[in-house]
């Protein structure tokens, strides 16, 4: 008999808020017929005359409503020997109930794939890792197996034991640069509490299309949002109309000419997409950020954004850890053909 395991955790559950939410974690996944397990129960007095997803999820809790409905969906509920579709047909006390479960993409998706993580740093409590433009961090939708989680489960066993094998922030898939990364619950927790008090400082550097004007350095305080007229983006939203949160990045222009410019951006929150939104919001959208309007431009044809440092108090040693990494070639090559100088502050 199968064993099926339980909803893994999704998207951001247990990080800093906004800390990387994916853009499609509402999309269904789809069953996978690799196996199954029969589950038999019976209706209790607490479930009498109660619809049949309610009884389910009170039931069977250690599995999600929409994973439930998943199996309704597709006729694999049985009540009283007979497949039941229907959502919301009443039970009664006393009911056999049989549900036929099988593996999610999601569920399967938790598992170790062997590849080249470049590791800048390593103790026994924590990684810093420099991930690569169009590596996909955490398994969703669309992206189930190659991501770093699965490199990271395959290179250490102890990240087995670690929720979302130790992943506390999160990069875009286009977007390189340092991430830190747990090796034991204990790190996880203390790095997740780190980077909710602000105490991890993330700094970017980032090529924006448009002529830098007006003071060196802004800060912009917009609250960020998904956008009311496309799901797909986030935008900066009026709180008193439309659902988001506060955000804040620091902007320093280091270099501009009249095709673009070079920029070092600070992050005080970590909203989805929270430097990719505000640079649009001040008419400089990332070269290469289609979804915000960039444009490519030579060989940067993803967002031209890179976390290029990293820095915070080592949660379980005290000691004042700080690390760099250089921009990487594409960017490089775009500043060079602008007339634009390579420099970090």
């Amino acid at each position: 008999m199968l064993a099926i395991p339980t909803e893994v955790e999704s998207g951001s559950a247990g990080l800093p808020s906004g800390a990387g939410d994916d853009l499609l974690a509402d999309e269904s996944e789809a069953l996978v017929d690799s196996g199954s397990e029969l589950r038999p129960m019976q209706v209790g007095a607490d479930q009498h005359s109660a619809r049949l997803d309610k009884a389910l999820v009170e039931l069977v809790p250690e599995f999600s409503r929409s994973y439930l409905q998943q199996l309704l969906a597709q006729g694999l509920v049985s009540l009283n020997d007979k497949p039941v579709l229907k959502a919301a047909t009443r039970v009664k006390a006393g009911d056999r109930l049989v549900l036929e479960m099988r593996p999610t993409l999601q569920s399967q998706a938790f598992r170790p794939e062997p590849m080249d993580i470049d590791v800048v740093y390593e103790d026994a409590y924590l990684l810093i890792v420099n991930k690569p433009a169009g590596l996909v961090v955490h398994p969703a939708p669309g992206n189930w197996s190659g991501t770093l989680l699965n490199g990271l489960l395959a290179r250490d066993e102890k990240a087995l034991q670690v929720p979302r094998a130790g992943i506390v922030h999160r990069l875009d898939k286009d977007t390189s640069g340092l991430m830190v990364v747990a090796r034991d619950r204990a790190t996880m927790d203390a790095l997740v509490a780190l980077i909710a008090e602000r105490k991890v400082k993330r700094q970017y550097l980032a090529l924006a299309h448009g002529a830098w004007t007006g003071p060196k350095s802004r800060s912009v305080g917009a609250p960020i949002g998904r956008d009311p007229r496309n799901r797909l983006r986030m935008a900066v939203v009026d709180l008193a109309l439309y659902a988001g949160k506060a955000a804040r990045t620091d902007v320093l222009c280091m270099d501009s000419t009249a095709l673009g410019c070079w920029v070092q951006c600070t992050l005080h929150t970590g909203r989805t997409h929270q430097i990719r939104v505000h640079m649009a919001s001040l008419k400089h959208p990332l070269v290469g950020d289609a979804l915000y309007g960039g444009a490519p431009v030579g060989v940067m044809n993803r967002q031209a954004l890179h976390a290029y440092r990293l820095a915070f108090v080592h949660p379980m040693s005290g000691e004042a850890l700080e690390f760099h990494s250089p921009a990487p070639d594409d960017m490089q090559q775009t500043l060079s053909s602008w007339g634009l100088g390579y420099n970090e502050p």
